[in-house]
């Protein structure tokens, strides 16, 4: 059977009602859903812009960086400074008074957003610039020392983060339209560049990086870009996290921050934009059934004490049998696509067809 595609005018408008069609569906969630799925809602969203920049750095551009959860804190603690307000840092930085012009400052949520993403763009240049011109694992390491150094840095600056007490009662701006905006803004910007030109370049450097370079493309300058922009996204999902969850500190950022993304970007195929929403989805919603495991239940007769962390483990364990038996995760380099759909309908009605004649 042959395939067929549609016009770029019908799928503007199957991707115009798809839009319309979340936004309702979260309208409706707003003003009827309670809290916890409001909550979980709101955590897609987010996971989705961690997930979607990290799939950008790792599986779009050939970068193995193990340091987002840094640019992550980065953004949570910048936009947390420039929001709170100012009789709230007073009473939070007992230790060590916060430094002028922080103590000064208290703006909208808005503006706090995109100058956190702005300040984690300006550290992944400076992080990038030098260790870009590591490969292969030697740049793995480089990145998650950066990570660590960063929670080490927000762990002992007491007048810029207020140390090991982090920072609490951070306004809960949060909610599901501007998690769910940002992370449409996030995808549509991500997805547009890797379709152009800028984004077949990245993916030639990914497959061979010398090659590449004959073929007159500036890979050191190509990485540097990618790892910016998706610093910048990464700083935007932290502000975000930070707000909805209205108290950070150090600890909020280990490594096992960006062991989660990791799991999440495996899981929905290391260098499909598709799969990055997939994976933040069910690992985001697994993680909550998972929960079960960490409170005491029974099977039968049988009483299973609960034990904490349990849930790690399990996903620890996942991420073992992703790597071993399904490495390319559910899309693998895969995308969804209006004309993916239409010609997988057209299958489905042809072989109905076969089955009656």
């Amino acid at each position: 059977m042959q395939r067929k595609t549609l016009s770029t005018k019908t799928q503007f408008f199957l991707t115009l009602f798809l839009v319309l069609g979340i936004w309702f569906l979260l309208f409706l969630a707003k003003n009827n859903a309670s809290e916890y799925v409001i909550l979980i809602l709101n955590l897609i969203a987010i996971n989705v812009i961690f997930a979607t920049t990290l799939t950008f750095i790792n599986g779009i551009t050939g970068i193995f960086s193990l340091g987002h959860a840094g640019f992550i804190a980065i953004g949570a603690y910048v936009s947390s400074l420039l929001t709170l307000p100012i009789e709230q840092k007073e009473m939070s930085f007992l230790i060590k008074p916060l430094i002028y012009p922080l103590n000064k400052v208290e703006m909208s949520f808005f503006p706090a957003c995109i100058i956190a993403g702005l300040v984690s763009a300006l550290f992944g240049y400076i992080v990038a610039a030098p260790s870009l011109r590591l490969i292969g694992d030697y740049l793995a390491i480089a990145t998650l020392g950066l990570g660590e150094t960063i929670r080490i840095i927000a762990n002992n600056t007491w007048s810029i983060t207020n140390g090991a007490l982090g920072l609490k009662a951070i306004p809960p701006y949060t909610n599901l339209w501007w998690t769910w905006g940002w992370a449409f803004v996030t995808v549509l910007v991500i997805a547009s560049l890797v379709k152009s030109s800028y984004g077949r370049a990245l993916k030639a450097i990914r497959e061979d990086s010398l090659a590449a370079k004959a073929m007159g493309i500036n890979v050191f300058s190509h990485q540097v870009m990618s790892f910016v922009l998706g610093s910048f996204f990464a700083g935007i999902g932290g502000a975000l996290w930070a707000h909805l969850i209205t108290t950070i500190d150090p600890k909020s950022f280990m490594f096992v921050k960006t062991f989660e993304i990791l799991i999440m970007t495996v899981l929905g195929g290391l260098g499909s934009i598709s799969g990055a929403i997939i994976g933040a989805a069910i690992y985001t919603v697994g993680l909550e059934f998972l929960r079960v495991l960490e409170a005491p239940f029974s099977i039968g007769s049988i009483t299973f004490p609960g034990i904490p962390g349990m849930r790690m483990v399990v996903l620890s364990l996942l991420l073992i049998l992703l790597m071993l038996f399904w490495r390319r995760g559910i899309m693998g380099r895969r995308e969804l696509s209006w004309n993916g759909l239409y010609n997988f309908l057209r299958r489905i009605r042809f072989s109905s067809r076969g089955d009656r004649a």
